[in-house]
């Protein structure tokens, strides 16, 4: 995730609308680990990565969803053999995602603008998130 701190706090300050989602748990195999980040603004430029391309799909339209609906959501990629040619990891692992809406009229904007600004700067700073 911090590695997008930059552009996500350009995104906060030209007042966008984003989503980002981030890997909140890796079982197995998986080619990215907790704290991988992708974010999708409302136009779909995207940023970042949380499989290395696997599921970036996938994800990215769940971040597109999370925008229209205005609600976070949980969703888990994984392979199964049974149903090869679904979204998942080809590495065998399974990785959860947690997708939250950033939008530029909601109460928490400012809480989100205020960590990212930080963070763009190389300080300390964080953002719990009740999962």
């Amino acid at each position: 995730m911090l590695d997008l701190a930059e552009e996500l706090h350009r995104w906060c300050e030209q007042g966008r609308d984003f989503a980002v989602a981030t890997v909140v748990s890796v079982r197995g195999s998986a080619p990215r680990q907790p704290g991988a980040a992708l974010a999708v603004d409302a136009d779909g430029t995207v940023v970042g990565s949380v499989s290395g391309g696997c599921v970036e799909g996938a994800v990215y339209d769940l971040c597109l969803a999370a925008l229209a609906e205005g609600a976070s959501v949980r969703e888990s990629f994984g392979y199964s053999d049974e149903d090869a040619f679904a979204v998942g990891l080809t590495c065998g692992g399974v990785i959860d995602i947690l997708v939250t809406p950033v939008r530029a009229d909601a109460p928490d904007r400012g809480v989100h603008a205020a960590a990212l600004a930080a963070a763009a700067r190389g300080e300390t700073a964080a953002l719990a998130r009740v999962v």
